[in-house]
């Protein structure tokens, strides 16, 4: 059992998921706060700036829009960058390994090329 679950970590898509996941985090912190830093800024300010900039007040609680469009801005981009950098280049490269795979074919096994030779000796015997 112990040797199941070692080859199932072993695996190469176990150690890749994870090394995926704390880059993915990492790459996450950095968009969050590109977003907070940069663009939610300008969104208050584009909001009517001050201090309820990109928020509107409703019975004096603030609602607070333009965090929920940064929040949109920063799924946004790690998606984009995930695909553009992330999936494409994998789906290349599978399509690739797929499209050799299917070139060169495994060479019959050596039983199988013995009674394709007899084939052959009995078509060219009955053919005389």
């Amino acid at each position: 059992m112990i040797k199941g679950f070692r080859d199932f970590i072993m695996r190469g898509n176990v150690v890749d998921l994870a090394i995926a996941v704390v880059i993915g985090a990492a790459f996450s912190g950095i968009v969050t706060q590109l977003t907070k830093s940069f663009i939610e800024p300008l969104i208050k300010l584009v909001g009517g700036g001050g201090v309820h900039g990109g928020a509107f007040i409703i019975n004096g609680v603030p609602f607070d829009w333009s965090a929920f469009i940064n929040a949109i801005l920063n799924f946004v981009i790690i998606a984009a960058v995930l695909y553009f950098f992330i999936v494409t280049p994998m789906n290349r490269i599978s399509s690739k390994l797929k499209a050799e795979a299917k070139v060169t074919p495994a060479p019959p096994a050596e039983d199988v090329q013995l009674l394709m030779e007899i084939r052959d000796l009995l078509k060219k015997n009955s053919l005389t």
